[in-house]
């Protein structure tokens, strides 16, 4: 693949690039500016004065100098030292002139003064600063009104010669390249100034950009800062209220909650105190910190309305403590001397309040009031908690009681049965069901501590009902040699535990028949009763349908005597 040849103005544009380029000294953008353009103009200069000395009839000499000035300008355009250069081309370009008329070679003295020196003022004016170009045109000025004293006599006696008008048209052109040079100096000023105002309105409003996103910068790391604490302290709850769920006493309950708050939350000290019977002391019940072990050992409590955690028994509001700021608090506490700041919480139970949730920590400013919410639900976690823990001792402290006296009833239901009944029990044996009669010996034997007897050769199972043994089921084996194997034993108390529970649902049959016939006669007796029409009747109706229903009884129907005794 070829590769494009460049163009002949791209050539010659880096050809000038390269001929004009500055020193590597020189780094300030405006001085490089400064000293390509002297570069390129006397460069520029220099080629039409070659060219004028080979091609028009200009006298060797002037141009000579005029490009010995101009190659030397030239060569300090591309040194370090190109500002003397410029001072270098503008006075010596001027000084050329005067001196040509000095020595008589300029054939025409105006020609000579108007084609060198405007060009030199106007070099000036471009590129001296205002102290230097105000001393080129003095001195340029002061040469031409001294033209009389210099300048050979016959140049002086032509006609068209006029000193004054030289020297006014040199001053002229002084004054006014001198008044373009300040108007632009002004322009250029005022453009620098306006920059300056700008750039100083962009400071001003980087700085308060700056300033501003310092602050959304603080403001949301605040915010940072304040959302993963408040989720550690919700991540807190939620494991809290998960470690309460597995928690079956209400003691474990507590010393959980505290210990829990205290490492995920990082306070010194958590403390959970219930209120008494009286309601007068919330009682500390369990602490995680090594000082609270100290208070607990010795039974430590609050008066309502003393401390903290006195003064949110007593009102039943939460309570944030600081040692710092308008409402300081001193603590005292000799068991926890590094607490700085405390928060306290009532736990409440349809505002009836049970206890006082109590957190410590080192720093001095460590609670705010956005942290009451979020305690406050880790509060009723607390208490739902303890709550649930109560209801759940109360409903099985009434089961308890319950399944005793229900096991007592059982118990005496079928000792009654037991003495009704004239033989202690079956047998069977061969293919016979035998009754066992007490008197011949042959009654079973209860097993230790009611649990499976074995034998050799022989195994009694206690029959329970609900745990109660209303009777024993006893194998004999044919061998007496017998060893019972597990799943032999297992059988026999699985058939043991399936006869309890028939002879329950027997007994209560038993029960339910005995108690509809005892309605049945009742009502039929209410209905005869009720048949009658008068007071003779009614007590006949009555006393014979008792006497029918309790079966050969003597029925006594009296009125009352108020002279009775």
């Amino acid at each position: 693949m070829n590769t494009p040849v460049e163009s002949k103005p791209a050539n010659l544009a880096r050809i000038w690039a390269r001929l004009t380029q500055p020193h590597p000294s020189v780094r300030e953008i405006g001085e490089q500016r400064r000293a390509q353009l002297l570069a390129a103009l006397t460069l520029a200069m220099t080629v039409i004065l070659i060219l004028a000395v080979l091609v028009s009839p200009v006298p060797l000499s002037i141009g000579v100098s005029f490009l010995a000035v101009s190659l030397l300008t030239y060569a300090l355009s591309r040194s370090p030292y190109y500002v003397v250069g410029i001072y270098f081309f503008t006075f010596a370009e001027t000084a050329v002139a005067y001196v040509m008329i000095y020595f008589g070679v300029a054939n025409n003295v105006d020609a000579a003064i108007s084609s060198t020196v405007p060009i030199s003022l106007i070099f000036a004016s471009a590129f001296l600063p205002q102290r230097g170009f105000i001393l080129l045109s003095l001195l340029a000025t002061f040469a031409a009104a001294s033209l009389g004293f210099y300048a050979d006599p016959r140049y002086l006696t032509d006609s068209q010669l006029s000193i004054p008008r030289t020297a006014g048209m040199v001053f002229s052109l002084s004054v006014l390249l001198f008044g373009v040079t300040v108007f632009r100096d002004r322009i250029e000023r005022m453009r620098m100034q306006q920059t300056e105002n700008a750039n100083r309105e962009l400071e001003t409003l980087t700085a308060q950009l700056e300033q501003r996103v310092d602050e959304r910068t603080k403001e949301l790391s605040r915010v940072t800062e304040a959302t993963a604490r408040r989720a550690a302290q919700f991540e807190t709850i939620a494991d809290v209220s998960q470690a309460l769920s597995r928690v079956k006493d209400s003691h474990e309950i507590l010393s959980v909650a505290s210990q829990l708050i205290s490492e995920r939350l990082g306070f010194y000290h958590v403390g959970v105190f219930l209120v008494d019977q009286s309601e007068a002391y919330a009682i500390l019940q369990a602490a995680n910190s090594a000082g609270g072990q100290k208070m607990l050992e010795r039974g430590h409590r609050l008066a309502f309305g003393t401390g903290v955690v006195g003064f949110v028994a007593q009102t039943k509001r939460p309570r944030i403590a600081l040692d710092v700021g308008a409402d300081a608090v001193f603590f005292n506490n000799p068991d926890l001397p590094k607490t700085r700041s405390e928060i306290a919480l009532p736990l409440l139970s349809e505002d009836k309040l049970i206890g006082v949730l109590d957190a410590q920590s080192l720093e001095p400013n460590a609670f705010s009031e956005d942290d009451f919410h979020t305690f406050g639900v880790l509060a009723n976690q607390l208490t739902v908690a303890l709550e649930n823990m109560r209801l759940l001792s109360e409903a099985r402290a009434a089961t308890f009681q319950a399944e005793t006296v229900y096991n007592e009833f059982i118990r005496t239901q079928w000792q009654r049965i037991s003495e009704q009944m004239d033989y202690p029990g079956f047998r069977y044996n061969d293919g016979r069901i035998e009754l066992l009669e007490p008197d011949k010996g042959t009654s079973v034997a209860a097993p230790v501590s009611g649990a499976t007897d074995q034998r050799q050769g022989q195994i009694t199972v206690p029959v329970k009902l609900r745990g109660e043994t209303i009777g024993l089921l006893q194998v004999e084996a044919r061998d007496l040699a017998k060893t019972w194997q597990a799943d032999e034993i297992g059988l026999i108390e699985s058939v043991a535990e399936r006869a309890a529970f028939a002879l329950e649902n027997a007994r209560l049959f038993q029960d339910a028949r005995r108690r509809a016939a005892k309605e049945r006669m009742i009502a039929e007796a209410t209905t005869r009763v009720s048949g009658s029409t008068n007071i003779e009747n009614i007590l006949q109706a009555t006393a014979a349908e008792l006497e029918r229903v309790l079966g050969g009884s003597e029925v006594l129907i009296r009125f009352n005597d108020k002279d009775a005794t």
